[in-house]
């Protein structure tokens, strides 16, 4: 408070600010007296407790103006917030706040499509996956075809030798009726039968 309010003065300035206040608020708002503060050239600053709820840390302030030779006169009234006092945010324009909105909702939308794209990426994997492990399939039955073939080619063969050996034993069979006999070896079949009575000259002429 300046030196130049005394304590009756102070109380004159307490007593014509709270009455000015009761012109905006009730009396029970308004709590005790709590500076004087002089801003220069005749006016000062009257501060009280504000008891309104919803509002910790609001001051009401009135501005008081008082010149040389006339009585003092209430300039506002206010309810001020100190550096403590809980604010509402900021105000923002309409337009603003609009085109905010609008680009929430794109991000948004392109968060939506970026996992549908990345689940559909997931279906496309597991296609291939599926894919790859039937040419895996087919290529393992393919792997196995030939060693299969050369089973039933070496049946085949097996089979084929068996018949030629058999083939080969038959033509031997029957070739040793054709085949001179090896008690035959060294005589003269004419001797012979010229000894047996025969006569080849004689069935020669006869033919």
């Amino acid at each position: 408070m300046p030196e130049a309010f005394d304590s009756a003065r102070a109380d004159d300035y307490y007593s014509l600010a709270r009455t000015a206040l009761l012109e905006i608020t009730r009396d029970d708002t308004i709590g005790e007296p709590f500076e004087i503060v002089d801003e220069g050239e005749g006016v000062s600053t009257v501060r009280f407790e504000n008891t309104l709820p919803g509002y910790p840390g609001w001051l009401w302030t009135v501005s008081i103006a008082e010149l040389d030779g006339e009585a003092p006169n209430v300039l506002e009234t206010e309810l001020i917030p100190t550096g403590d006092a809980l604010l509402a945010p900021d105000w923002v324009p309409w337009v603003e706040r609009l085109a905010e909105y609008e680009a929430s909702q794109e991000a948004a939308a392109h968060a939506d499509e970026s996992g549908e794209d990345g689940s559909d990426d997931d279906d496309s994997d597991e296609d291939e996956s599926d894919d790859d492990d039937s040419d895996e399939s087919d290529d393992s039955g393919d792997d196995d075809d030939p060693d299969d073939d050369d089973d039933f080619d070496d049946e085949d063969d097996d089979e084929s030798d068996d018949e030629d050996e058999s083939d080969d034993e038959e033509e031997n069979e029957d070739g040793d009726d054709l085949a001179p006999r090896e008690e035959f070896d060294g005589i003269d079949v004419e001797e012979a039968a010229e000894a047996a009575g025969f006569d080849p000259a004689a069935t020669s002429d006869e033919k």
